[in-house]
């Protein structure tokens, strides 16, 4: 009888703890070039960058295979790679300090993230894991004269992305981090 209240206790035990660790959701919509993340009932709307012109973001479900705190990648002149989270071979989601970027396509394929908002996604996936969801399709951007062939991004979608970064249960404590963290992510778009 002992041992199997033992075993009850112990099948419990694990089932409250894994029930406790939901794995962070994050979904990734290139149309629209954010991505959304909802993480022990907080959620959260940030501005990305992804495949520009030439390259590709897949798409598809996806876990996170692999984490690097700090990865330098090879294949792109040692390019750092801060907050890499790893969901397809060499396919990343990590941060950038190309922020005047974020919210148009910029990348080679991987998705950009502030530095800020990488850190915090990085810590979160660490300790519960993470389901990965990337579908849409990249927008096309015509090139404004002046800008040196730079992808170029309307007012109408700058605000867009801003107003779902503001809108969102999490937004307060969002820019209290980005404070905190010593940046504004939407500093370059005037």
């Amino acid at each position: 009888m002992r041992r199997m209240i033992g075993v009850l206790a112990l099948l419990y035990g694990a089932f409250c703890t894994g029930a406790a660790q939901a794995r962070v959701k994050i979904d990734v919509d290139l149309s629209s070039q954010t991505m959304r993340v909802n993480a022990d009932g907080a959620d959260y709307v940030w501005a990305i960058s992804t495949a520009r012109s030439g390259y590709a973001t897949p798409r598809g479900s996806y876990r996170a295979q692999r984490l690097e705190r700090m990865h330098y990648s090879r294949k792109y002149h040692m390019s750092p790679m801060p907050h890499s989270i790893f969901f397809a071979g060499g396919y990343a989601i990590h941060g950038t300090y190309a922020t005047g970027d974020l919210g148009r396509p910029a990348s080679h394929g991987c998705v950009r993230l502030a530095p800020g908002n990488a850190a915090l996604l990085f810590a979160l996936v660490k300790g519960q894991g993470a389901d990965i969801k990337i579908r849409g399709s990249a927008p096309v951007y015509a090139a404004r004269s002046g800008e040196g062939g730079r992808h170029a991004q309307s007012r109408h979608d700058r605000a867009k992305v801003a107003e779902a970064y503001y809108s969102t249960r999490a937004s307060r404590a969002q820019r209290s981090l980005d404070a905190w963290m010593g940046h504004n992510e939407w500093d370059g778009w005037n």
